[in-house]
């Protein structure tokens, strides 16, 4: 069993969640360019995975994106690194396209099957799907660490970030 908690609730040091980890490669995902792909393929590389959950039509996915935009060119060659991964689906395919077009989007992107998405997400973090935009936050070695539904500043992503970083060499 992993630990997993609210970002949130983490930050203001309430108690973790216990759910179990399921690999991701039974959900449909691909690249945007249509190639399969897994989240597996972009975790475990030594650094932070910060996974945003978007639609394109979501208002706030929309208002959101320049920060996490920004926040990925500022920690990428550093110890974060993004991965989007749109619910918009083949249907909505080129609606994804011209979201990333649009926002001049940076870091890699997945897209996915809304109701295969939601799914993965539940298995996850043993918890309901609410909604995008979905904060999914990964340590180096691949452990899934936070999930938060809701637009999360990034200073807030950060700031834990650094707080299990700090935990982890505490334990070392």
């Amino acid at each position: 069993m992993k630990k997993v908690t609210s970002l949130f609730i983490l930050i203001i040091g309430f108690a973790f969640t216990t759910v179990s980890f399921a690999g991701t490669e039974q959900y449909g995902l691909k690249t945007i360019a249509g190639k399969d792909s897994s989240l597996e393929e972009y975790l475990g590389n030594g650094k932070w995975r910060v996974v945003v959950l978007w639609a394109s039509d979501c208002h706030y996915c929309n208002q959101e994106a320049e920060q996490y935009i920004q926040f990925h060119e500022a920690n990428k060659d550093k110890n974060i690194e993004l991965l989007g991964i749109s619910l918009d689906g083949a249907a909505k395919l080129d609606a994804a396209k011209d979201f990333i077009k649009r926002h001049d989007v940076t870091f890699p992107n997945l897209i996915g099957e809304f109701e295969q998405v939601a799914s993965m997400y539940e298995s996850l973090t043993g918890g309901p799907w609410s909604g995008t935009p979905t904060i999914l936050i990964y340590n180096p070695k691949g452990e899934l660490k936070a999930a938060q539904p809701g637009a999360v500043p990034v200073s807030l992503i950060e700031e834990f970030v650094n707080s299990q970083s700090v935990a982890t060499k505490a334990t070392e």
